[in-house]
C-alpha cells in the first residue's frame, strides 16, 4: 500500500483511482499527521486475492492432532 499526500492525490486523482480499481490495492493519503485510506469497496477481499498453495494442508486440525504418526515414523527409521 502506498502513502501519498493530499496534493499528490489532487494532481493525479484519476490515475490513483484507476490504479486502485486495477490492482485492488488501497492507497493512504496523509494530511496533517492523519492517514485516510481509499479502498475498492466492491473489489475482492485481501484474503480472496491470495494465491492457493499446493503444499498447505487443507483439513480439520483435529484430524492432524489425533493422527497416529508412530507407525510412519518407525517405518522411516527402519529404512535408514
Amino acid at each position: 500500500m502506498s502513502t501519498i499526500t493530499l496534493t499528490e492525490l489532487r494532481a493525479d486523482l484519476y490515475k490513483v483511482v484507476d490504479q486502485i480499481i486495477k490492482t485492488g490495492v488501497a492507497v493512504e493519503i496523509q494530511r496533517n499527521g492523519h492517514k485516510i485510506k481509499i479502498i475498492l469497496a466492491d473489489g475482492p477481499l485481501k484474503l480472496e486475492r491470495l494465491s492457493q498453495k499446493s503444499d498447505v494442508i487443507n483439513n480439520n486440525p483435529e484430524d492432524i492432532v489425533h493422527s497416529d504418526w508412530l507407525q510412519e515414523w518407525s517405518e522411516l527409521k527402519d529404512n535408514k
